[in-house]
């Protein structure tokens, strides 16, 4: 029912920023919870940030909490990640997802219902 696109990943120095961004489609995601995952090479998949349903709770990994912002703009249907002080450990593929599951639940990734394709983030040093 809902689709979502990632967008706005590529390469970036060390310290440096940049801002994902994720579009659905094919009905409004203003009642779904939303997030974000990472998986580097080698390792498994990570969460990274939420954000509810109302945009009102947000909740960060501890590996980037105060170096990036999640966001949504209902309206527009759309949702954010602005990654600031970037760092080589940050380097993966990063995945936007939505969910319909209790909040309580946001950082297992297995109750989201909804995936982006992903887009590449590489830091390098």
């Amino acid at each position: 029912q809902v689709q979502l696109v990632e967008s706005g990943g590529g390469l970036v120095q060390a310290g440096g920023s940049l801002s994902l961004s994720c579009a659905a489609s094919g009905r409004t995601v203003s009642n779904y919870d939303m997030g974000w995952f990472r998986q580097a090479p080698g390792k498994e998949r990570e969460f990274v940030a939420a954000i509810r349903w109302s945009g009102r709770s947000t909740d960060y990994a501890d590996s980037v909490k105060g170096r990036i912002t999640i966001s949504r703009d209902n309206g527009k249907n759309t949702m954010s990640l602005q990654l600031t002080s970037l760092k080589p450990e940050d380097t993966a593929v990063y995945q936007c997802a939505a969910k319909t599951a209790e909040w309580a639940t946001r950082r297992q990734s297995d109750v989201y219902a909804y995936w982006g394709q992903g887009t590449q983030v590489t830091v390098s040093s």
